[in-house]
This record gives structure tokens, C-alpha cells and sequence, in this order.
């Protein structure tokens, strides 16, 4: 790969260059991440790895796209080739949190203690260490962000809203997934309200009174017509959008995710946090991080080195912009040229904190769910479906 001007700060050396020749450093990454296109997020990308090369002329980056998911997806592949045909795994790989977090605990990437201080660094959001961090031990370099926000009509709405009473008021219709497996919504909201989702033990659980809080919020919006039960037909964030966008639109708010508003800022539209129930804002967010899978310990510095030129800030600030992701650092998000959009992220970012864990969105996840679609039903009482929920979850006492 030949260097090119978008690579604006030059990488440490990865080390001595080998002796044999050319070392070569695989990357897995997903279709969105492809640096063969012509996307400027794309060429951004290429041009980082041609600059990393240039500097460490020992080592030679291929990159193989891997679907997000599935069958032959990127932990599909990990889980995989890593028993059957180890020395052809990569060196570093792109995975979302729970592809991190499942590949972590399957013993199929490497914890980066020892290797790398990048996470001691003070210049990483909050949600951004969270996700990084699989039982306490670092597993990732984040590099992209993605969050649930709340858009809307910039001309229908004067100013964003401070709460949900506010957007009741406007007597506009909002759209969200509120069939959606993860109970996303509903699970921002109990976790604002201060809803604690595990027990001393570490299993799932939700607690009655915020969980009574938060559905009582979709009774409102029912009364109030800004919900409507079409909304339980919603099973994914694009049938969400769909009521937004089509003409004549169906909902002028719309529940979804940053990456979305940043792909197609949307012309009549602005963003602002989804309201919180508590006095803090809070804000779920996930994301992707650069995972330690290369199975040779002699090239693992390597890998590391280019992981670590990868989530500089400089570089991060233009790849984020032009992605539509999320930073992860503060100081990328000042890096952005658009104040506008930094104006509306910072205060998101600042109060972002990370998923719950896999083990605990397999039961909270339908269990909000099936409360959220419950409360879509006219007379659906809050406090009775929340005791529901909160049973559905209970673990029986030991006789």
C-alpha cells in the first residue's frame, strides 16, 4: 500500500523489522468497515493502514471482510477456524461488544494487559472504558460508539425537550421499535429512573417501582396520542425510521440510533438525548472495538501497535465524522468539524454508559419487551405489568 496524505500522525514502530521478510498482519473487519471503497470514511481508513506500513516496512496489513453476523460472520469465523485451523486467524479483529464479550469469554481473543497502556490513557468516555472491559480485564481498543437519541422536526419543535412531560405537550406522534428484543427503550428508561437490573447474586432482575415509572411513560404517551398501538408492529430500528421518514410522515420524534442521524442528517431534522427519568442524564451506548486474536505471541506487539494507531484521537476524529459513529474519546469529538453535531453528541456522550452484559439482556431483553408491547394495549396498567415483569425474573428462594 503506498502512504497518503489523510495519515496525519506517524506510528510508533511496531518493532524490529523480521529477519525473514515481510511479516504479514490480518485484519477481519465487517462490510461497513471495508477501506476498499470510495466513502471517505473508507478511504480515511486505507490511508491509516497505508501510513502504518510506511512506518514499520516489516509488516504487510491484508484486511478480509467477514459478514457482521451470522453464519460465516466474524464470530461465527473466530469460533470457527480458532480449533480447526488456528494459523489462519487474524491478527486483530472488529467486533460489537457482545461479540466481544462472547469471544472473551470462549478463550477466542487475547486480554491486552501487558501489551498496551492506550486504556490508562484519561482520554476515553466513560462508556468507551465499559466497553473495553470483559470481567474487569481489558479485551478491546474501542474505536466506534453507537447510542439510542431522540430526533425530531426542527421546525415543530421550538426547543429540544427536558423531559417527557415536555414532549407530551407538543402533541406530536413518536416512533420507536417497541416490539424490539432488547427492550432498548424501556431499558434506558429503568436504568435513568435508577432501576438496578442484578441481584447479590449476579442474576437478572427489576425492581417494581422504576419499572412502574418507566411503563407508566408509555400509558401517558398512549393517553396523550404521541404513542399509538401500531407502534408494537415495530420489531426493528428501520420500521421505526420508516414511520419518520416516509411521506406523509406517521411520527415526527423518532427513538433511534445515533448512527442513523449521523449517516443521513436528515435535513428537517435535529437530535437531542432521549429524557431521562432520573435527575442525571443517562444514556445506553454500545459499540465496536479492535480485538487481539493473532495466534503467533512473537507478532501479537505488532498487532497491538496498529490497534493502538488506529484509536488515536486524530485519526479517530476523522474517521468517526465521516463514518457516522460515535467517538470514543473526548478529544476526537472536538476534533469534528461540525459544531452543530458536537453541540448535540457531547452532552450524549458524557452521560453514555454500556450495555448490560450477555447473560443479563437474555432475560431482560424479553421481559421489557413483552412489558413494553403490554403497555401499548388501552387500559394496560404500569404498576401491574412491572410486578409481572418483576416476577417473571424473580429467582425462586432455596427451600
Amino acid at each position: 500500500m503506498t502512504p497518503t496524505a489523510a495519515a496525519t500522525q506517524t506510528p510508533a514502530s511496531a518493532g524490529p523489522a523480521p529477519t525473514s521478510g515481510p511479516q504479514t498482519l490480518v485484519l477481519w473487519l465487517p462490510p461497513i468497515f471495508d477501506p476498499s471503497g470510495s466513502a471517505p470514511a473508507q478511504t480515511r481508513l486505507r490511508a491509516r493502514l497505508d501510513a502504518f506500513e510506511a512506518a514499520n516496512p516489516g509488516y504487510i496489513i491484508q484486511v478480509r471482510i467477514k459478514a457482521n453476523g451470522g453464519p460465516g460472520g466474524l464470530l461465527d469465523s473466530l469460533t470457527a477456524t480458532a480449533p480447526a485451523a488456528p494459523a489462519n486467524l487474524p491478527a486483530l479483529i472488529a467486533l460489537p461488544r457482545p461479540d466481544l464479550e462472547s469471544a472473551a469469554l470462549k478463550g477466542l481473543i487475547y486480554p491486552l494487559a501487558g501489551l498496551t497502556q492506550a486504556m490508562s490513557d484519561p482520554d476515553w468516555y466513560a462508556y468507551a472504558r465499559q466497553l473495553s472491559s470483559i470481567q474487569g480485564a481489558p479485551y478491546g481498543l474501542p474505536f466506534a460508539g453507537d447510542a439510542p437519541i431522540l430526533m425530531y422536526r426542527s421546525a415543530l419543535v421550538p426547543a429540544p425537550p427536558s423531559d417527557w412531560v415536555s414532549l407530551f405537550k407538543l402533541n406530536l406522534p413518536l416512533s420507536f421499535a417497541a416490539d424490539d428484543p432488547q427492550g432498548t427503550l424501556a431499558l434506558q428508561l429503568y436504568l435513568s429512573a435508577g432501576g438496578a437490573i442484578k441481584d447479590s447474586q449476579g442474576h437478572a432482575m427489576l425492581q417494581v417501582e422504576p419499572l412502574t415509572q418507566t411503563l407508566k411513560i408509555f400509558a401517558d404517551g398512549l393517553k396523550q396520542g404521541t404513542l399509538s398501538a401500531s407502534l408494537a408492529q415495530f420489531q426493528t430500528d428501520s420500521q421505526a425510521a420508516q414511520a419518520y421518514h416516509e411521506q406523509p410522515p406517521r411520527a415526527q420524534w423518532l427513538v433511534s440510533w445515533s448512527s442513523r442521524f449521523l449517516s443521513e442528517l436528515p435535513a428537517d431534522t435535529l437530535a437531542t438525548a432521549v429524557p431521562s427519568l432520573g435527575i442525571q442524564s443517562y444514556t445506553l451506548a454500545t459499540g465496536w472495538s479492535w480485538a487481539l486474536s493473532e495466534p503467533d505471541a512473537a507478532l501479537r506487539p505488532a498487532a497491538v501497535k496498529l490497534a493502538e494507531f488506529l484509536v488515536q484521537s486524530d485519526f479517530l476524529a476523522q474517521w468517526t465524522a465521516a463514518a457516522g459513529y460515535l467517538p470514543t474519546r473526548p478529544s476526537a469529538l472536538a476534533g469534528w468539524p461540525n459544531q452543530t453535531l458536537t453541540s448535540i453528541l457531547s452532552p450524549i456522550l458524557l452521560s453514555a454508559q454500556a450495555w448490560p452484559s450477555n447473560d443479563l439482556m437474555l432475560s431482560l431483553g424479553p421481559a421489557l419487551q413483552d412489558a413494553t408491547v403490554q403497555m401499548l394495549k388501552p387500559g394496560a396498567d404500569p404498576a401491574l405489568e412491572a410486578q409481572a415483569a418483576a416476577d417473571a425474573l424473580a429467582v425462586p428462594a432455596p427451600k
